[in-house]
């Protein structure tokens, strides 16, 4: 039988009884029709999966009790940040979720030289919360019971100003680059990747990485589009790297 697991941004305890969120109630008793008695298992992204038993089902709320905590470990021993080119629409959403799915650590929505979408404030903030409930939606199916955090879209001159001076290995994904996803060696920080939006990135774009101590990695002699070059990379990654 199918596992329903449920993300709350609640504290979640042994023994305790709660309301569920208005959205994931509504998704539980009109989508799933879920009756009293039926399992799910709550996450809160603390590392921990907590299965519990719907207690009510009423017309505005869910109720449920919590039975036991599990202990979750199925994350990847390789912490990667992916630092994508803002893409278009469902696209974006896409490598969100996958990214999710791939074991990412946290991802950074890029704008850059040649990025076609604009974001003002409001709409960054509304991206912003959209790309953190694709975020916890994957997390839900994946199994993950950490949540990958989704920073605020930022310009890459700024991100890059603001980047730490660590151990984490600097990738930018590059048709030039010179570096094969193979011969890497990760520190236990890990690794940040950049990859460009659909138009690539530009000149100004790859001397600021370079500057910036990036590595130009290469994955083959294709050209690929931006909802499947990180995706791949990552994928890759972790095969050789991560979760093997």
């Amino acid at each position: 039988m199918r596992t329903i697991r449920i993300h709350v941004e609640l504290p979640l305890a042994v023994g305790q009884e709660l309301t569920l969120p208005a959205q994931a109630g509504e998704h539980v008793a009109r989508v799933l029709r879920l009756t009293a008695g039926a399992p799910v298992t709550l996450f809160n992204g603390d590392g921990t999966d907590y299965p519990a038993v719907i207690q009510t089902v009423g017309k505005r709320e869910v109720t449920v009790r919590v039975e036991t905590a599990q202990p979750i470990d199925n994350e990847s021993p390789l912490p990667l940040t992916l630092a994508q080119g803002v893409a278009r629409g469902e696209k974006m959403d896409l490598i969100v979720q996958k990214a999710t799915e791939l074991g990412v650590a946290r991802i950074v929505p890029l704008l850059t030289e040649r990025s076609e979408v604009k974001l003002d404030a409001g709409r960054a903030e509304k991206r912003l919360a959209h790309w953190q409930a694709v975020v916890a939606s994957a997390c839900e199916q994946s199994g993950r019971a950490r949540v990958p955090a989704v920073l605020p879209a930022v310009s890459l001159e700024h991100w890059l100003r603001e980047l730490p001076r660590d151990e984490v290995l600097r990738l930018a994904l590059l048709p030039e680059g010179t570096r094969r996803a193979s011969e890497l060696r990760f520190s236990p920080a890990g690794g940040v990747l950049v990859v460009g939006p659909e138009g690539g990135l530009g000149h100004r774009d790859t001397a600021a990485l370079a500057e910036a101590g990036f590595e130009g990695l290469r994955l083959g002699p294709r050209i690929l589009r931006t909802e499947t070059a990180g995706l791949a990379a990552l994928a890759a990654l972790q095969a050789l790297h991560g979760d093997v």
